[in-house]
Formats: C-alpha cells, sequence, structure tokens
C-alpha cells in the first residue's frame, strides 16, 4: 500500500469525522448513530499509517482526531431529562437495529430452545420430572392451581410494591448475570441465555399438561414481551464483549473491549429498562385474575407489538437509509 493510495481512499471519511467532533453538538447529534463505528475505523487508519511509516504529518493528524474522538466517547454527561429521552427514542433502538444480526441469532437461540422443550415436553410429560425435580414441579403448580389458596387472594397495594421489589431484584440480577457471563469468552451469556430458553419451555409444558392454562398464560403474556426480550438483549452484550475479546480488529484487547462496550452499554441499559417495566406490569397487572382474561390477552399482545415496532421504527431519521446491520 502505498501512502498516495492510502490518503486518496480513505481522507474523505477523515473529513467527514472532523466535521463531525469539531461541528459541536449539532454535528455529534446528526452523526451519534455512525460515531462509534467510524473511531473504529479511524484507529485502524491510524494504526495502519504508523505500521507503514507514513508521512508524519498524516500521522499528527490522525492522532489527533482520534484523541478528540476518544475525549468525546469518554466524557461523562449529567443527566438530564433531554438526554434520558434521546436515549429512549433514539441510542438505544438504533444500537438494537445495529446489531440485528447477533441479536437474531439470540432470538433463535432463546426462543428456539423454549419452542423445542416445550414441544418435548407436552409430548413426553416424564421428561418434566427428570429434568426439573418433583420439589420444583410442586411449587409450579400450587402458584398456578386454580384451587390454590392463594389464588384469587385480593392483595393490598403494600404486597404489590413487595412484589414489584421483589420482581426488579429478580429479572436485573438474571440479566446482569447474562451480561456479565460474557467476560468468559462469551461462554457463560450464552450458557445462561440456552438455560433459561430451555428452563421456560419446561415450566410452560408441565402447566398446560397440568392443565392450568387460564391461570399460567395470561398472567405471563402481560409483562413477558418486556422481560424475555431484555434477557436476549443482555445476552447479546455479553457475547460481544466476548466477541471482541479474541476478535479485535486490529486493535488492542484492551481497545476493543472498550470499544465493544461502547455499543454493549445501551443495550444493556436499555435491557434494564425494559425488565423496570416488566416489574411493575408484573406486579401491578398481571396477577390482577379478576380480570377478564380477553382485556389481559389484549394487553399482553399490544405489549409485544409495542415492543417490536419501538425496534423497528423508533429513532429512525426520515428519508434515511436503515442501519446496516453489524456483529
Amino acid at each position: 500500500m502505498t501512502q498516495q493510495s492510502f490518503v486518496n481512499r480513505r481522507e474523505k471519511f477523515w473529513d467527514e469525522f472532523e466535521a463531525i467532533v469539531r461541528g459541536g453538538r449539532k454535528g455529534l447529534t446528526s452523526g451519534a448513530s455512525r460515531f462509534p463505528s467510524g473511531f473504529r475505523e479511524l484507529t485502524q487508519d491510524l494504526n495502519t499509517a504508523r505500521a507503514n511509516g507514513f508521512d508524519p504529518s498524516i500521522i499528527e493528524r490522525l492522532n489527533s482526531l482520534v484523541l478528540e474522538g476518544n475525549q468525546i466517547l469518554y466524557t461523562k454527561r449529567s443527566w438530564s431529562i433531554k438526554i434520558a429521552a434521546d436515549f429512549l427514542l433514539r441510542i438505544f433502538p438504533v444500537t438494537v437495529r445495529s446489531q440485528w444480526r447477533s441479536i437474531g441469532a439470540a432470538v433463535l437461540v432463546f426462543y428456539g430452545l423454549m419452542a423445542f422443550f416445550a414441544f418435548l415436553c407436552v409430548r413426553n410429560p416424564a421428561f418434566v420430572y427428570q429434568l426439573l425435580g418433583e420439589e420444583t414441579i410442586r411449587n409450579f403448580e400450587e402458584m398456578y392451581n386454580p384451587e390454590s389458596s392463594h389464588y384469587l387472594a385480593p392483595r393490598d397495594v403494600s404486597s404489590d410494591a413487595d412484589m414489584f421489589g421483589f420482581y426488579i431484584y429478580n429479572n436485573v440480577s438474571i440479566a446482569f448475570r447474562t451480561f456479565a457471563g460474557g467476560i468468559l469468552a462469551g461462554i457463560g451469556s450464552l450458557v445462561i441465555l440456552c438455560f433459561n430458553g430451555a428452563y421456560l419451555g419446561i415450566v410452560a409444558a408441565h402447566i398446560i399438561n397440568a392443565g392450568f392454562i387460564e391461570t399460567f398464560f395470561p398472567f405471563v403474556i402481560g409483562h413477558s414481551g418486556f422481560e424475555l426480550n431484555a434477557i436476549v438483549l443482555a445476552a447479546q452484550a455479553g457475547l460481544l464483549l466476548g466477541y471482541r475479546l479474541f476478535f479485535t480488529g486490529g486493535l488492542s484487547r484492551a481497545a476493543s473491549l472498550r470499544l465493544a462496550g461502547k455499543t454493549a452499554l445501551p443495550v444493556i441499559t436499555g435491557a434494564a429498562l425494559m425488565l423496570l417495566v416488566a416489574a411493575c406490569i408484573e406486579a401491578f397487572w398481571s396477577s390482577r385474575y379478576g380480570l377478564p382474561p380477553v382485556m389481559r390477552y389484549g394487553a399482553g399482545i399490544a405489549g409485544w407489538v409495542l415492543v417490536v415496532l419501538y425496534f423497528v421504527f423508533a429513532g429512525r431519521e426520515r428519508n434515511s437509509p436503515p442501519e446496516r446491520g453489524k456483529r
């Protein structure tokens, strides 16, 4: 590679990146979705220029842009309603769409295992006892048996609030364990994702075989769209860290992990917020057994549709091309 061919091929991109980092708030806002990948490309260009001993002025320019980009990436920002709204309405859904390939793979693994084990255990009820154990099965039957003493017993506001706290702790702890498992080369996240998918399929199958469909599905459908998909997103974020630990794209492992973290952080933060919504629905809505099943099914379906539409359309700029997929 000659210096002139390198400059001719990459200078237009350098000018565009420079316009973003030196264009003030307006420039950063318009180029925010492209900034992380652009910073990675610029870092690779700097490494290429240094490795080939190109003109010091080129290396100095690239180094200056990398430093400015690094400062923008790692500068702490004070919280504000505007920043929170921007995260919810643009950054989170755009980041998820940019990772659609790996998220799609995680979705297939999670829901595929759930469907497989549900089908297997519906057809072979004895498998459930081998996989879960009698005590766990009795607990689930007690939970969803309409003849249980707790069923249809009214809950006061204090009890709802207690359950809300429990659901937050339980759901968020699962999500962060799934995410943290990614540091083990992604294996931990994958194992937890597979386990949860299989476990939920087994439980659903046993509830169907036990004849408690009318109590189980109206309860879980209300919050499942937020909770289950948040677990998938947490796993994808962990897998991304594990992937970047070995496939660095020419960067050092530390730099590669930092770069992966800039993508994984919005995903895991958004997943935690989805679990917060799921906990609220589960505590204050899903447990309202006195409501007509049609209403509860309708609310649950509406929640799933809302989640899908949010990730498909939120944050898209008018007349802009769709985001290109990444790993």
